[in-house]
């Protein structure tokens, strides 16, 4: 109730947008990128184009410099900062989550002691106020409390910022090298002072190195990431540290922080400072490269001209999220609707991240330098495969086929160079292991069954068979257990020999989720194998494995012992077997057999997932906080309102997720419900509110819901297109009476494959009461 509180009251602080800036192909003039800043969002207000390599946000810090008091370095109620980083995740749960590299701070005072040595950032970082704080997309401004006014905007691998200084006052740009949210294995900088640059790297990575269950395994680097910046201004004083070592004048050091946490890692690192002149306004132009110094300096001279600035280059990112967000055009809704929508669609868009080099070059898993393959557009990174699975890679799918294409290709080439392994949780691209699952299978079934085809399709679905088949070398070790496990598929012959994870020899995070996490990438991996021409019956059984570890007796999902027993003291509420989430959540996890599903419960399960939804009074529960019910900010329960449409009762799925859109998610910095795991509740706010969802990972179909809009056009990049009317919708509007698929009524609860792939136009009729449509076994 706090945080609610705490969200609405925040919310109307927030101003709205101007009536003259709401044209109606306007999309990018509705985005807050502010929304998801608290309430453990994890989002960041900073600049960055439609899946950006560059990121420059702030990093924010609660007086400690081996954390910033907030996961991915950005947190609405932490109002100091001590730099402005290049890189960032969106959404990512962990504190303080990854990247957040090289920050920059622009310090009014004497640069006279380390820097590093400050380790509660009570010299060197500095207030700020948001009402002196703005942000849209492709462009972020603030005056710091200092009076120092930093505006910043980018293209895809660079940026111009300028730092206006007050009249007077000493004016300084702190590099802190070395100081990415986990630390650093090793750190350089290199200041020419003639020349007016600044360049210099970080060897870091270490996802969620904090992370008691992932501990000194995941404490590891797998990227260097290098910058170049030049300045408009004469450079009059320059320095760097190392540790709690100033040397004035010195242009040149090294040194890392390592991946400890608190005092363990506090007062070491390195980084180097110029100043300017008194009062000055300086602006920097500034490249990065995860592949070398000369590939930042070329991404900085082909994206951006030599005497751009800022606005200039805001002016075209506002462009380019405009034109991007264009994807899907909604007509009708409220202003805050409309707020709650694009910016959900702009969260999805964050990522993955383009991370080659305007030349084609990247920096492979193997730590080697490859190029782009032929026909291949981009290789991206990042990869939050147990989230991102469940809603958003349906929705970039759906939206940006070429896109997704080249992800998936991107993914390949990432397991090609990581002995075939394909990772749960790829941070650029370095495997990090973390979660549970195979995800990788079926979001590229998913790819698929949507239409994608510009990838080696053939050969990442051998890869990705092969690994579900054959257990690789690190599938029985214990590395990271159990957040971060090592091996793709772990215990995979103790799996086949079971048919189900045991919780005593499973080598993951927990049996029964892994179970049915198998189960669900096996069945869309055999739905592939048809799509490809060929069959796979053991796969296609492996999908049914879930009734292994649903036991009749409790009627839950349950954690079972290799010898057959289960894992005595059972409650629903238990997370024994499962991974961020309890068995009352996980039972639903059964999408690919809905039917089968039911039956193992008895004919009770509409009821059942009505007090999922409801409390003991009726009310609707469904803003989490109870392990007994729906809880929207985690994934494995995501789809969980959309499976009234399998049990006869549409109109629950109608109910219920008109319910969620309007009560759990909204504007305002408070505006997300949780973490938004690389825009995947984002995404599923977009589905909810079109009024249409993915039924199964590795097939096409939507499942119908209740339209928010009157009229939603996608616009997808092959250039299908697709309709949802609903001119009648409204607050209690929200039932559907009829439907029309291009013309003709159709009774089914869902839409077939063709509507995606070829496109389409549906006609709803909502009306305020529930009715029967799509109630029949038939329609199902």
């Amino acid at each position: 109730m706090r945080l609610v509180a705490t969200g609405l009251a925040l919310a109307l602080l927030i101003p709205a947008v101007p009536a003259s800036a709401k044209a109606p192909y306007d999309p990018a003039a509705y985005v807050d990128p502010l929304i998801g800043s608290l309430r453990d969002g994890t989002t960041w207000p900073g600049a960055v184009r439609p899946f950006g390599m560059i990121s420059w946000s702030p990093t924010s810090t609660r007086g400690d410099q081996t954390s910033t008091g907030a996961a991915n370095g950005y947190q609405y109620d932490v109002t100091r900062v001590r730099g402005f980083s290049l890189t960032h995740l969106s959404g990512a749960g962990c504190n303080p989550g990854a990247a957040g590299d090289i920050p920059i701070l622009p310090y009014v005072g004497a640069v006279d002691s380390s820097p590093t040595a400050d380790t509660k950032d009570a010299k060197y970082a500095t207030n700020f106020s948001h009402a002196n704080e703005k942000a849209v997309p492709g462009r972020y401004t603030v005056t710091l409390d200092s009076g120092v006014k930093t505006d910043l905007a980018v293209t895809t691998r660079a940026g111009v910022g300028e730092f206006t200084f007050p009249a007077d006052q000493a004016a300084n740009l702190l590099f802190r090298t070395s100081n990415s949210l986990n630390g650093s294995e090793d750190a350089e900088i290199t200041i020419d002072p003639s020349g007016r640059k600044v360049a210099g790297s970080v060897l870091t990575g270490a996802f969620c190195g904090r992370r008691a269950n992932g501990g000194v395994n995941n404490r590891k680097t797998y990227y260097r990431l290098y910058f170049t910046a030049s300045f408009d201004q004469p450079i009059v004083a320059n320095g760097t540290w190392k540790n709690g070592d100033l040397a004035a004048g010195s242009t040149h050091t090294t040194g890392g922080e390592g991946y400890a946490t608190g005092a363990d890692r506090a007062g070491r690192g390195s980084g180097g400072y110029v100043t300017f002149a008194s009062g000055a306004k300086v602006r920097m132009q500034l490249g990065i490269s995860y592949v070398s110094l000369a590939g930042a300096e070329q991404n900085l001279r082909t994206e951006v001209r030599r005497n751009a600035t800022v606005a200039q280059l805001a002016a075209d990112g506002y462009d380019d999220w405009r034109r991007e967000l264009q994807a899907i055009k909604v007509t009708g809704g409220t202003d805050a609707q409309r707020t709650t929508f694009y910016t959900a669609l702009y969260h999805v868009l964050l990522q993955p991240n383009i991370f080659n080099d305007v030349d084609g070059r990247y920096l492979g898993s193997d730590l080697k330098i490859h190029r782009l393959a032929r026909g291949q557009k981009a290789q991206y990174g990042t990869f939050s495969g147990w989230d991102q699975y469940r809603a958003q890679i349906q929705l970039l799918a759906l939206l940006k086929p070429d896109v997704a294409g080249d992800f998936a290709q991107s993914m390949y080439q990432f397991a090609q160079q990581n002995k075939g392994i394909w990772d749960r949780w790829l941070h650029n691209n370095g495997p990090t292991h973390v979660m549970t699952g195979d995800p990788a299978a079926p979001t590229l079934a998913t790819f698929a069954a949507m239409g994608v085809r510009n990838f080696d399709v053939q050969g990442a679905f051998e890869s990705l068979a092969r690994q579900a088949r054959t257990q690789n070398p690190d599938a029985e070790l214990d590395g990271g257990c159990p957040g971060q496990c090592t091996g793709q598929r772990p215990a995979l012959n103790t799996y086949l020999a079971h048919q189900y994870a045991p919780q005593d020899a499973c080598h993951c995070w927990g049996g029964a989720a892994e179970t049915l996490e198998n189960s669900l990438a096996d069945y869309s991996l055999a739905q592939w194998a048809q799509r490809l021409g060929t069959s796979a019956p053991d796969l296609k059984d492996r999908g049914s494995w879930w009734k292994n570890t649903f036991d009749p007796a409790v009627g839950y999902q349950r954690a079972r012992r290799a010898d057959g027993t289960w894992e005595p003291n059972f409650t629903p509420s238990t997370q024994t077997g499962f991974a961020q989430g309890s068995s009352a959540t996980y039972t639903w996890m059964v999408p690919q057999d809905v039917s089968g599903l039911a039956a193992q419960m008895d004919g009770k399960a509409v009821e059942r997932l009505d007090a999922f939804f409801h409390d003991e009074q009726g009310n609707w529960a469904v803003k989490g906080g109870s392990a007994l019910r729906y809880d929207p900010t985690n994934e494995p329960g995501l789809h969980t309102p959309w499976l009234y449409n399998g049990l006869g009762v549409a109109w629950k799925t109608q109910a219920t997720t008109r319910e969620i859109v309007d009560t759990v998610y909204g504007t305002g910095p408070a505006g997300l419900p949780g973490n938004d795991d690389l825009g995947t509740l984002s995404a599923w706010y977009i589905f909810a509110a079109i009024g249409l969802f993915p039924q199964t990972p590795g097939r096409a179909e939507l499942l119908v819901g209740s339209p928010l809009f009157p009229k939603v056009e996608l616009r997808r990049s092959n250039g299908v297109r697709i309709t949802v009317e609903a001119p009648a919708t409204s607050d209690s509007n929200q039932y559907v009476e009829s439907l029309a698929l291009n013309g003709h009524p159709r009774t089914e609860s869902w839409l077939p494959e063709s509507f995606v792939t070829r496109g389409g136009r549906i006609a709803v009729q909502l009306v305020d009461t529930p009715t029967t449509w799509g109630t029949a076994p038939i329609d199902r």
